[in-house]
């Protein structure tokens, strides 16, 4: 097993005006920074908005985004998506960039940390799991999930009572963490094929 840290994109997937997807992104990057065994970095969907409209020649704009982006994605050894649930489901603008790409999610593992109203978010985690198996991608299973979280976090972003978010943030990195190594050494070995 490679002891090189595991490349970790922590995808923020709220653009709303008003979002508190920040809030609890930044809390759980820092969590994450705090391991030896992950090199993280934020992919914040604000910064590379992608149209809804695919299409196999995209406008000279559209294809700088994706330059952007892509090849940021196809770095990284493993994912966590921070995701809100709107309307019983997840962002539009984090479906734009799923679908935009393909082989950036292969034989690589995603996770979770949603938030929102009385489901905190896992609504629109349960969507994303099927979606991410169509990628040939490997979704944890286990999640970190805020319900009604606008009163749970203090003035600094981080929770009041961190004792419940950061035992399972320590859950969901452990198994991702597991995953991640697992498949960059597999596909070190034998690209995967799909």
């Amino acid at each position: 097993m490679s002891t090189t840290p595991l490349r970790l994109a922590i995808v923020v997937a709220s653009v709303r005006e008003g979002r508190f997807g920040p809030t609890v992104a930044n809390w759980f990057t820092g969590v994450a920074e705090q391991r030896e065994d992950l090199a993280v970095e934020v992919i914040d969907l604000v910064d590379h908005q992608l149209p809804m409209a695919l299409s196999k020649d995209p406008s000279p704009e559209v294809a700088a985004e994706l330059a952007r982006v892509s090849p940021r994605l196809e770095q990284a050894d493993a994912f966590v998506v921070v995701t809100p649930e709107y309307n019983h489901s997840f962002p539009a603008s984090l479906k734009s960039l799923i679908d935009w790409h393909y082989t950036q999610w292969r034989a690589k593992p995603v996770g979770f940390v949603s938030y929102g109203g009385l489901s905190g978010g896992l609504r629109s985690v349960e969507q994303l799991r099927p979606i991410f198996a169509e990628l040939h991608a490997v979704t944890v299973r286990d999640v970190v999930s805020f319900h009604n979280p606008w009163g749970q976090f203090d003035a600094d972003g981080a929770p009041k009572d961190p004792s419940g978010p950061e035992a399972a943030a320590k859950v969901l990195l452990d198994q991702l963490s597991w995953w991640g190594n697992a498949l960059r050494d597999a596909r070190a070995k034998h690209p995967y094929g799909g």
